[in-house]
């Protein structure tokens, strides 16, 4: 017995000395796993993938496979997917559809797929199987569409990250349901809508991001409700309204960023009882009134950033007094602070970034600044410093940007800042800096973007500036610089923009520029020459300018190769030659300038080809990859600098393009060549043209009828050529058409009156065409003259019939009774006439006449004839006047109704027979002669006198 127990014994120990092996994996979710596999497997290249499927095999547990964990049940709860789809592969042809396998695994607690540029929808009906899911990571894939409602309903989610990818719609208020939820982060999304009141229910979160999305509205205020959250980040929206004032419930608030949205209203007080905040950013908003003195409470504030604000008030120098401070920026754009200039800083710590563009700053710079030892970033421009660069800013060796642009500083530069290795950019543009760059320039060989444009600047440029092999950015333009001779840049390599246009340069251009140029600009110089053969190997080149030098050569022969460009701008050179066919290879290209040179032929056919003047073009805009640039204490997205506009003939005038919206602008100008032929039909496939101008050349022909399709064009000029026929109606259609010249061609017909052509009323727009008509030039058109109607001149013609017979038979008896009446008053001119030719047969004794007519009436006489015209009297004013009445009245009563008149005769002739002397007789002979000299019709008694009276004479 004692045997058997030890036996058993022996055996107890053997059994336990066995190991057991743990739960394996499902097989379903083996499975699952294996048919992820088997999808790369059809798609991508199993070398693209091989260590990160190496373990996957049917033949061992899947709780051993790399990126998977289970429980100790054997059940999966991780998976760590992300990063595995090869990233050389085209993404478009990657959805999830490659891991919907997973959604069988209803055990999962982590599930991460991100960094994979997955597209399409995610599906949500899956997602709502994984109930358990605790973390949960998508981002940096492409997933678009609407964030899925079955996403909300999982409840026991602590961290949802669906970061960088473009999903649209609203936050709906079922985003309250996540009430375990921790950390939630939606930035750089294309969501809208406002914020829903419900957020302020999930009062476990710690961390919140939504920046860069469309959001839109006021905040909650229940948004105070998350007194845990630690950071809060809503930049680069478009909320708008007050900032809450809950805002101050949150006391372990570290990080707020509200920056680059449209936030109005006064910036709360309860912003200083966040007692442990660190970063404060509201820069660009339009936030109003004082800064707020409770931001001196904030002792723990490294970040405080408010630039392009509206704010008011002065400046409080108290904030230099936080001992934790290391970059502020006030100020800039909209800012309407002002900076006590007499203030005496001693700021508690060296700052690391100081940027006060814009804040009313006057003098000299502070010297204040030099006791910030550690300052890497000093940017004081758009005020109003005066004097020269000071040496103590010069030797501060840790500097890495210095902004002083639009200032007025004067002076030349000091040679010890270019002794720090240190400095990365350099921007003194439009100041009164004058004289020589010092020669040690290339000593800052850490010099990435060097900005000197529009000072004073002479001399050659120090040939030492070879050395700066990291330039990025290099614009000199606007200067007095000259010399035959250019630096070497062909090793900086980096090299994107550079810009010495509108100096002194001459001689050849110079051609020793790195390939990976994209922006070169050499206008508004004196090269001469031909076009270095190197430089139309550019192959990276966007931009090319050399307007306004002596250029010559043949244009056939010197076009870039490169593909991606944009500009194009020759103009006012000397060349010769003409258009190639081969423009229609740049599809980039948007803006050709090559008015004023000699070029010759006609227009091509391929110039209709030019992609992106058919379609407007979806570049970027042109500072954002060349110039962005910021560090960790300088303030983000803003760290640009302005480059200068692109100078064209826009609308008749010359002006800038902004270099920030370059994409806008489409323009095709060959003006002030001898270019001959007809106008190619096909150019109104360019649709996105906005300005054409081909005038001042020897073209011909008509103009089509397919400009009707240039939508987009504002500025059409045809002027100066030999173009024939009438302007097209479908012109009118052209709803922007602003500017319209055709002048000096040889057009005719009517201009087109509809739409925009309607207004165009400038008379020398359509000067010089002999043959056009319309209402824009005050000619009217044949067509416009409405044909004479004979069934209306007909119905006159009875009127008039009708209006004469009545006349007849109304006249008559009125005008029989009158001469009845009038005779009986006229009998006396015999006796007038008689003193008439009395007066004649006397002429000697008319002395005597005349003295006493002198003395009996008014000095004042005129002189008139006697109806005979063969005798001379002078009559006084006052025989005129009546005399000249009474013709008047004779002749309008004669013939008509006017009993007035014949009534007033009587008592006109008492009047002029009641004067003294013979003037009686002078008035009547004036009467006479005035009405025979009118050729009036007098009546039968007047005339029978008027017989009698020259038979006298």
């Amino acid at each position: 017995m004692a045997n058997i127990s030890l036996l058993l014994f022996f055996f107890f120990i053997l059994i336990n000395s066995i190991p057991i092996s743990s739960f394996s994996c499902p097989l379903h979710h083996k499975q699952a796993l294996l048919t992820i596999k088997s999808n790369f497997d059809t798609i991508f290249n199993q070398s693209d993938y091989y260590y990160t499927f190496k373990s996957w095999s049917r033949n061992s547990d899947c709780c051993s496979w790399l990126r998977v964990n289970c429980s100790e049940t054997g059940t999966i709860t991780k998976l760590y997917l992300y990063d595995i789809v090869p990233s050389y592969d085209n993404p478009a042809s990657v959805s999830f559809d490659i891991f919907t396998p997973l959604f069988h695994i209803q055990s999962l607690e982590h599930l991460d797929i991100s960094k994979n540029r997955l597209v399409g929808e995610i599906p949500g009906d899956g997602f709502g199987n994984l109930t358990q899911l605790v973390h949960l990571d998508l981002s940096r894939n492409n997933f678009n569409g609407s964030i899925p409602y079955q996403i909300f309903g999982l409840t026991n989610l602590r961290y949802l990250d669906m970061n960088d990818n473009s999903f649209e719609g609203n936050l709906g208020p079922e985003l309250g349901k996540l009430q375990n939820l921790e950390s939630l982060d939606l930035n750089n999304n294309s969501l809208t809508g406002n914020i829903p009141e419900e957020i302020g229910n999930l009062k476990n979160l710690v961390y919140v991001f939504f920046s860069n999305n469309f959001f839109s509205g006021r905040i909650p205020d229940s948004i105070g409700n998350l007194k845990d959250l630690e950071r809060l980040a809503f930049s680069n929206n478009s909320f708008s309204g007050g900032i809450p004032d809950s805002i101050g419930n949150m006391k372990d608030l570290e990080v707020l960023d509200f920056s680059m949205n449209s936030f109005s209203m006064k910036i709360p007080t309860s912003i200083g009882r966040l007692p442990n905040i660190n970063t404060l950013l509201l820069n660009h908003n339009q936030l109003t009134g004082p800064i707020p003195s409770s931001i001196q409470n904030l002792s723990r504030l490294e970040l405080l950033w408010l630039q392009d604000n509206h704010l008011t008030g002065e400046i409080p120098t108290s904030i230099f007094n936080i001992t934790t401070l290391r970059s502020f920026s006030i100020g800039g754009k909209g800012s309407k602070l002002i900076w006590n200039n007499k203030a005496k800083i001693v700021p508690k710590r060296s700052l690391l970034s100081l940027y006060m563009p814009s804040c009313g700053m006057s003098g000299q710079i502070p010297e204040w600044i030099s006791s910030n030892k550690e300052l890497l970033y000093l940017d004081l421009s758009g005020n109003k410093l005066e004097g020269p660069f000071p040496n103590w800013l010069a030797e501060m060796v840790e500097l890495d940007t210095v902004i002083l642009s639009d200032n007025k500083l004067t002076g030349s530069i000091p040679h010890r800042l270019f002794e720090s290795t240190l400095l990365h950019a350099l921007h003194l543009s439009r100041n009164n800096f004058s004289g020589e760059l010092p020669e040690n320039i290339g000593n800052a060989t850490g010099m990435t973007y060097l900005m000197l444009s529009a000072n004073n600047f002479s001399g050659q440029i120090p040939m030492s500036m070879s050395n700066m092999d990291r330039l990025e950015l290099l614009d000199l333009s606007i200067n007095k610089f000259s010399g035959h001779d250019f630096p070497d840049l062909s090793n900086a390599t980096s090299l994107i923009y550079l810009d010495v246009s509108n100096n002194e340069f001459s001689g050849k251009i110079p051609a020793t520029f790195s390939t990976t140029i994209e922006f070169l600009y050499l206008g508004g110089n004196e090269f001469s020459g031909h076009l270095p053969w190197n430089l139309t190997k550019l192959v990276s080149l966007q931009h090319l300018d050399v307007h306004d030098n002596n250029i010559t050569g043949y244009f056939q022969d010197v076009l870039p190769q490169s593909p991606y460009l944009r500009v194009l701008v020759l103009r006012n050179n000397s060349f010769e030659g003409f258009i190639p066919t081969t423009i229609s290879n740049f599809s980039n290209l948007q803006i050709l300038d090559l008015s004023g040179n000699n070029l010759s032929g006609s227009i091509p056919l391929e110039v209709a080809n030019l992609t992106s003047m058919i379609e407007a073009p979806v570049h970027m805009s042109t500072s954002g990859s060349i110039v962005d640039f910021f560090f960790d204490y300088g303030p983000p997205n803003d760290m640009h600098f302005d480059i200068e506009d692109l100078i064209v003939n826009w609308k008749n005038n010359f002006q800038g393009l902004s270099s920030h919206s370059l994409d806008m602008y489409s323009l095709l100008d060959l003006s002030n060549n001898k270019i001959s032929g007809e106008i190619p039909a096909s150019l109104g496939n360019l649709k996105s043209l906005k300005v054409l101008n081909i005038s001042n050349n020897n073209i011909s022909g008509h103009i089509p009828l397919s400009f009707g399709n240039l939508k987009g064009m504002e500025s059409l000029d045809l002027s100066h050529n030999k173009i024939s026929g009438s302007i097209p109606k479908s012109l009118e259609k052209l709803d922007g058409l602003g500017i319209l010249d055709v002048s000096n061609n040889k057009l005719t017909g009517k201009i087109p009156m509809g739409g925009h052509m309607s207004t165009m009323n400038g008379h020398k727009y359509f000067a010089n065409n002999s043959g056009l008509c319309g209402m824009q030039i005050n000619i009217t058109c044949p067509e416009d003259i409405p044909p004479p109607s004979e069934g209306r001149d007909d119905e006159d013609d009875e009127n008039l019939s009708w209006i004469f017979w009545v006349g007849t038979w109304i006249g008559f008896p009125i005008g029989f009774f009158s001469s009845i009446l009038i005779m009986g008053y006229f009998l006396n001119f015999l006796l007038l006439f008689k003193l008439c030719g009395k007066g004649g047969a006397a002429g000697g004794g008319q002395g005597e006449e005349e003295g006493a007519r002198k003395r009996s009436f008014d000095a004042r006489y005129i002189v008139a004839y006697d109806c005979c015209e063969r005798h001379h009297r002078k009559m006084y004013v006052g025989e005129t006047e009546i005399a000249n009445e009474i013709m008047g009245l004779i002749v309008s009563g004669y013939g008509s109704n006017h009993e007035s008149s014949t009534s007033a005769i009587p008592r006109l002739w008492a009047e002029l027979r009641v004067g003294s002397g013979p003037g009686n007789g002078n008035a009547s002979l004036w009467a006479c002669g005035l009405g025979h000299r009118s050729g009036l019709v007098v009546p039968g008694r007047v005339q029978s006198m008027w017989t009698v009276r020259v038979a006298a004479d």
